[in-house]
């Protein structure tokens, strides 16, 4: 899509202004009053802050011992401090901010490196080298933005800090020639693309940063061309490995990182080419990457979640507004205006957000969102919907959210979750998916299946003969048939081939049935060879937050999950309740407790859960 348009696009590229700097003091002035007081107060926060040093041993810390987090909070703790200071100059233009400002450009300037170490190889799935090498940088996920932080920060403050010196930006414009624009067109990295290599979040994300940079600085037109060019081909890398039904394989916190930033890259090549990408937004799949999010949204804090996505995947906001605006979806223009107000100050100021370029948008849209917000249906609708490229299967009524995974074991931050399934019951969490831990060294790599969030017995799935599910795309649902009824909606799949050939299965059917106003049916029938088969075979477990009280261990046992709901097991046979406590940073941020396995043996060749 993408280079055939710019094909056909020739005339000059123009300059991108997107937003006003700090010199038009009207455009400033008149923004929301709120955004103002509390970009201020935080920018006031961060008045003398310390920008930490980051030494070679902190770099050498992950391929020593793993351990990302110690490097991490150092180099994002920088970027966010500089951002906040950046926007209350903005605000206040007095000054105040600005030499705190000065220390920050040249603090992240002097860094050895801006990608992390956890991304410190030249080629995909090869160790990190322990220390980076100055010479050649590796533009990673955060080296891009990193990029595009200083480009916003000149774009924002040129004339300002040239009062004070000329040097600053030239320092700025310096890096991002070294360490962004000249390995970007002379090295080739494997998120670019290809058309061999998978890609991912990473292929869009690193672009529209990279695109950032490049136009929001003064660099010449010939290199923004050739920039441009090469993204253009990246972009279309990206969309060839997306579905037409515009699933995000990697979840709704990923979404923010591909769709979003594919909407990005299509805002700033229009403003470039005088709206020549602007048909884009009229195709079908880019609606569908758009409209993603507001499908996959529970209630509340909650979004549908698989893989390493967490249940708590932020909320929406100002650049999903834009994204609704633009492909003229009203549905979630309200959803993403009703979502910002939920979020508070945090969707106000994105204070955790390292990306300037958003958090300055959210200065520049809040006005607009707030009042739209103000004006729209509180009552947002979530459709029943089937995504074939992922296999992702949602239903709803007044009560319930089901959502059931198909597909295979091999989409990007995968786990073996082939056939589990979610229940959220009033909005709240009933039979969940747990997401996954902070980020090791493990994490990806060849044991990251030894990781228990990853494996399929810590999922809503069977073990069976002691085995779990594979990792693999030979490991998937076959025969998976659905359908989306306005009284009830069902899917049904056979995940034997989730499983290794030694766990002697002949087949194992899963059928999932919400039947609105009423209950939740899962029922699973499976075959196991006669040499395999015993009565101890297949062990169901079930993952949820709340404490499971069993209520009678009758033929048909009960379970009482906290005050939510109960499950009637019939073909099945209670054996234990286990707690499993969060200790973890990044899934404490989801659970505030333990959360809880629940172990169901089946009787005969099927097991039945109804849930009310």
């Amino acid at each position: 899509m993408f280079e055939e348009i710019l094909k056909t696009y020739q005339q000059e590229y123009l300059d991108f202004h997107p937003y006003n700097p700090i010199t038009d003091r009207e455009t400033w002035q008149s923004l929301d009053p709120e955004w103002k007081s509390e970009t201020l107060a935080l920018g006031e926060t961060y008045l003398g802050f310390t920008y930490p040093s980051i030494s070679a041993t902190d770099f050498m810390d992950f391929t020593r011992t793993g351990n990302r987090t110690r490097f991490e909070e150092k180099y994002f703790s920088k970027r966010r401090a500089l951002d906040a200071l950046v926007l209350a100059e903005c605000v206040e233009d007095k000054g105040r901010f600005l030499d705190d400002i000065i220390n920050g450009i040249f603090s992240i300037c002097d860094e050895s490196a801006w990608q992390l170490p956890a991304h410190n190889a030249y080629i995909r799935d090869t160790p990190q080298l322990p220390l980076p090498d100055t010479a050649n940088p590796v533009l990673d996920l955060f080296a891009c933005e990193t990029g595009a932080i200083l480009a916003t920060v000149s774009y924002l403050l040129e004339e300002r800090l040239n009062l004070i010196s000329p040097f600053i930006v030239k320092r700025i414009t310096k890096e991002l020639q070294h360490r962004i624009f000249t390995p970007y067109l002379n090295c080739h990295f494997w998120w670019m693309g290809n058309g061999k290599e998978p890609m991912n979040n990473w292929t869009i994300w690193c672009t529209q940063n990279v695109l950032l940079s490049a136009f929001l600085t003064k660099i010449d037109h010939p290199t923004q061309k050739q920039i441009l060019t090469k993204s253009c081909a990246s972009a279309d890398y990206f969309l060839a490995e997306y579905g037409e039904d515009g699933c995000c394989d990697e979840g709704a916190q990923y979404y923010r990182h591909s769709g979003l930033c594919l909407f990005q890259v299509i805002e700033i090549l229009n403003a470039v080419t005088d709206y020549a990408f602007q048909s884009l937004y009229l195709e079908p799949k880019i609606k569908n990457i758009a409209s993603y999010i507001l499908n996959v949204h529970i209630d509340d804090k909650y979004y549908v979640n698989f893989a390493d996505c967490s249940p708590v995947a932020g909320r929406a906001g100002v650049r999903e507004f834009l994204f609704a605006e633009r492909t003229n979806n009203k549905e979630m223009l309200h959803f993403a205006a009703l979502e910002f107000i939920a979020g508070g100050t945090n969707s106000l100021l994105l204070p955790e957000e390292n990306n300037l370029y958003y958090r300055l948008g959210n200065g520049m849209h809040a006005t607009a969102i707030k009042t739209c917000a103000a004006s729209c249906n509180t009552s947002i609708q979530h459709p029943d919907i089937y995504y074939p490229s992922v296999g992702l299967f949602i239903a709803r009524d007044e009560t319930f959210c089901l959502a059931v995974k198909a597909g295979d074991n091999a989409d990007s931050h995968n786990h073996n979750d082939t056939g589990s399934f979610t229940i959220y019951k009033n909005g709240l969490p009933l039979f969940i998916d747990v997401g996954v831990e902070s980020y090791t060294q493990k994490t990806f790599s060849p044991q990251r299946y030894e990781i228990w969030t990853m494996q399929s017995q810590y999922h809503n799935l069977p073990t069976i003969n002691g085995m779990m599910q594979m990792d693999g795309e030979s490991f998937q649902a076959t025969d998976v048939e659905w359908q989306i009824k306005e009284e009830n909606c069902e899917i049904t799949m056979d995940i034997a081939t989730a499983y290794p050939k030694e766990v002697g299965l002949i087949s194992y059917q899963r059928h999932a049935i919400l039947q609105k106003g009423k209950y939740i049916l899962i029922k699973d029938c499976f075959q196991l060879s006669e040499e395999s088969s015993s009565s101890q075979s297949v062990i169901l477990n079930l993952m949820t937050y709340e404490k499971p009280t069993l209520l009678s261990q009758e033929e048909e046992p009960i379970l009482q999950i906290g005050n939510l709901g109960q499950i009637k097991i019939t073909s099945g046979k209670y054996l234990q309740t286990e707690a499993i406590p969060i200790t973890d940073a990044r899934l404490m941020q989801t659970w505030k407790h333990e959360v809880y396995r629940t172990l169901i043996m089946a009787k005969g060749n099927a097991l039945e859960l109804k849930i009310q």
